[in-house]
């Protein structure tokens, strides 16, 4: 292991939360550039987490929560052996459903309530992950991760998404 100092900057409105659409860009050791593809907005609760934690979840410990370092290491590669790891991160494309200040998951009602008002949210933007993962394979981008997601993608929501994608993913403006 070497000392080494290191910086990452993180923009400010990368802590809102909300429905934010991400792609990771991570260079293997043999230079390969390989891409996972996600989004935040809980499937089990009205949760709709900020990006930045996404991006310490998914290379962390925690079992259920770290989706990208598994798949790394599915493929033989351990992440801390990665020559980067870039994160686009784009919204957030919806607010979180507000919660009132004393919510409690064990206020049925209420949560009941809470998840009608965000079920549809996270179905548009699941939409969006599956197809920005869906573009990016048919261009040539190496996928870690496959997104299975039942809903369509409304074209007219999804032109200027996949064309803030395109700014990072060159492949995706032909």
């Amino acid at each position: 292991m070497t000392i080494a100092t290191h910086k990452l900057t993180l923009p400010p409105s990368m802590l809102q939360r909300g429905f934010w659409l991400y792609a990771w860009r991570v260079v293997a050791p043999d230079g390969q550039e390989l891409v996972y593809v996600g989004r935040t907005g809980d499937n089990s609760s009205p949760n709709a987490s900020p990006a930045y934690i996404r991006m310490g979840q998914h290379l962390g410990s925690a079992e259920t929560q770290n989706a990208l370092r598994k798949h790394l290491v599915k493929r033989g590669i351990p992440p801390e052996t990665c020559q980067t790891f870039d994160l686009v991160a784009h919204g957030p494309i919806y607010p979180e459903v507000e919660k009132p200040e004393n919510f409690s998951h064990e206020d049925k009602l209420l949560r009941k309530q809470l998840m009608e008002k965000h079920l549809p949210l996270r179905d548009i933007v699941g939409a969006m992950e599956k197809q920005l993962a869906e573009d990016l394979k048919a261009v040539g981008y190496t996928l870690l991760n496959t997104v299975i997601w039942r809903h369509t993608v409304d074209p007219e929501l999804w032109a200027p998404v996949r064309a803030a994608f395109a700014e990072h993913f060159p492949r995706l403006k032909d």
